[in-house]
């Protein structure tokens, strides 16, 4: 039986070109069809900030594709807003996509594994080295106490499945900087300081987050793996 794949692309309230970013899974989708890869590439649009909308994504997973085998929680943002100097509202949208987001993913992907008798699913988190380590950059120290709450939440989310009595796998991917539109949200009123993110090393690549979560998935069941974290070889921090 052939895998489907729902890409969620995230709306306005997440990010600062949701045009582009609609535009981009849907691309992708047809560059794999016309490639004749295996399996289907479904984009589907969804508020991550809105609960109501990530339990309307799940509803129609449900109805047209029975339901979530694998759920891998990728959507994540950091907004420039320091502990000293910091706007509430920036704090609350970090706090909403990286930590309750995943939650609540976390929990309908579950509960529709469970009610299909699936035993041998698996929820990945993709975390950040922020969520191991503060770096002295008040910009991001915020956001780093959000991935440090995906740390806490993905050895919570194991033991909790333990406790469950399942063999539903729980886990983190921590990456260090990878090219990605990441920086562009973060210097959002500064792009040459975002792009210079980029060209100060060779970064990780999407290529290499998809590999990391293949290796992940392609663990032996009784295998689990906690956390991987993965840096750029020329990253210091």
């Amino acid at each position: 039986m052939s895998s489907v794949s729902v890409c969620c692309s995230p709306d306005t309230t997440t990010c600062s070109k949701p045009a582009a970013f609609i535009k981009q899974p849907r691309k992708l989708a047809a560059e794999c069809q016309s490639a004749g890869y295996p399996g289907t590439l479904i984009p589907y649009k969804c508020d991550l900030s809105n609960e109501e909308e990530i339990l309307s994504m799940f509803s129609a997973i449900k109805t047209l594709h029975q339901g979530v085998d694998v759920c891998i929680n990728n959507a994540g943002l950091a907004r420039p807003e320091p502990l000293l100097s910091g706007r509430t509202e920036g704090w609350r949208t970090m706090i909403d996509v990286n930590v309750m987001a995943v939650s609540i993913c976390t929990r309908e992907a579950y509960q529709s594994m469970k009610e299909r008798n699936i035993d041998d699913g698996h929820i990945i988190n993709i975390n950040s080295m922020n969520g191991h380590s503060v770096v002295p950059q008040s910009v991001v120290h915020f956001y780093s106490a959000t991935k440090y709450a995906v740390t806490a939440l993905t050895e919570g989310l194991r033991q909790e499945l333990r406790e469950a009595r399942t063999h539903i796998r729980a886990t983190c991917i921590s990456p260090g900087l990878v090219e990605t539109g990441f920086a562009f949200k973060l210097h959002d009123n500064d792009p040459e300081r975002a792009a210079a993110t980029y060209e100060s090393i060779r970064c990780l690549k999407a290529e290499d987050m998809a590999n990391a979560v293949i290796y992940v998935l392609s663990a032996p069941p009784h295998v689990q793996i906690g956390d991987i974290q993965m840096r750029p070889t020329e990253q210091i921090s």
